[in-house]
């Protein structure tokens, strides 16, 4: 690695030290006949697949972006990994919130980023207690006085590589991606912080459509629609460059979602990291 890149965390040992904001208008237009053209083919595909699917094609090509910062030192993540919130009841904006965290195999399709997505929610929904999360802070909280204990014994366990691995994987806060839908609730789009608290490195937030003017090339002015999304990045995490190259592939990709219907040609893994993850089988009912 360049020194300068290996020596950022001694600099800016936490991530709240090192978080880069960026702000993206998309082609909300363009989406959407996406969209619509994918719902007359009887294939449902929501604005969040779209963006998902683009993060995981984007990182397929860019391993570096990836990789996370644990006590000053590298690790590449054997994973692609992507959390992000959704209410109880779809419908009801009073409904609790369930938490859900999907692994993604590089080579996956919009389709398969779909289908993982969709199988993800309905099982968290199907839940009557409460996802794994909640649970867990429910059990953390009837013991008085002992919560920040309890978690300060947690984050040491983490430090040193020593926390059960099986809560590794159902905690959203060790992803390469989180991602939030506030336009959804009516809100615009959030530079929302990274947390300390785990490993992830890279936040998304779509916020709502905002309308612009802009000139076509015959001369002439027309309103156009876009949709915000507000981007958080750990800039210790890999050089400007490969940032970048990532972003650029991310924003090609959700423009142009038909380059996302086959699998990518080529997969690109950080050294002795490889991960396969089998398709989904079925949909809960």
């Amino acid at each position: 690695m360049d020194p300068i890149v290996q020596i950022t965390p001694y600099l800016m040992p936490m991530r709240c030290d090192a978080q880069v904001f960026l702000q993206h208008n998309l082609d909300y237009e363009k989406m959407s006949r996406y969209i619509v053209s994918k719902g007359r083919e009887g294939e449902k595909i929501t604005f969040m697949q779209i963006i998902v699917a683009a993060y995981v094609r984007a990182v397929s090509l860019h391993p570096e972006v990836n990789r996370f910062i644990f006590n000053k030192q590298y690790f590449a993540r054997k994973n692609c990994s992507v959390s992000y919130t959704v209410l109880k009841e779809a419908q009801n904006a009073n409904s609790n919130e369930v938490t859900v965290r999907i692994e993604f195999d590089p080579k996956d399709t919009i389709f398969d980023v779909r289908d993982r997505m969709d199988y993800a929610v309905k099982a968290a929904r199907a839940t009557e207690d409460g996802d794994f999360v909640i649970k867990l802070a429910k059990l953390v909280l009837r013991i008085p006085g002992l919560t920040t204990g309890i978690v300060a014994m947690y984050r040491l366990l983490d430090r040193y590589g020593l926390a059960p691995k099986a809560i590794l994987k159902e905690l959203p806060f060790y992803s390469g991606l989180f991602i939030t839908n506030n336009g959804s609730i009516g809100l615009p789009s959030p530079m929302h912080h990274i947390y300390n608290f785990g490993d992830v490195s890279l936040f998304m937030g779509m916020g709502g459509i905002q309308k612009e003017a802009v000139v076509e090339p015959d001369g002439k002015t027309r309103m156009r629609r876009l949709m915000q999304l507000g981007i958080t990045a750990d800039e210790r995490v890999c050089s400007g460059a490969h940032y970048a190259s990532f972003f650029a592939d991310v924003m090609k990709f959700i423009t142009d979602p038909t380059l996302l219907e086959s699998p990518p040609e080529t997969v690109k893994y950080d050294k002795g990291v490889e991960y396969h993850v089998p398709k989904v089988s079925k949909k809960p009912d």
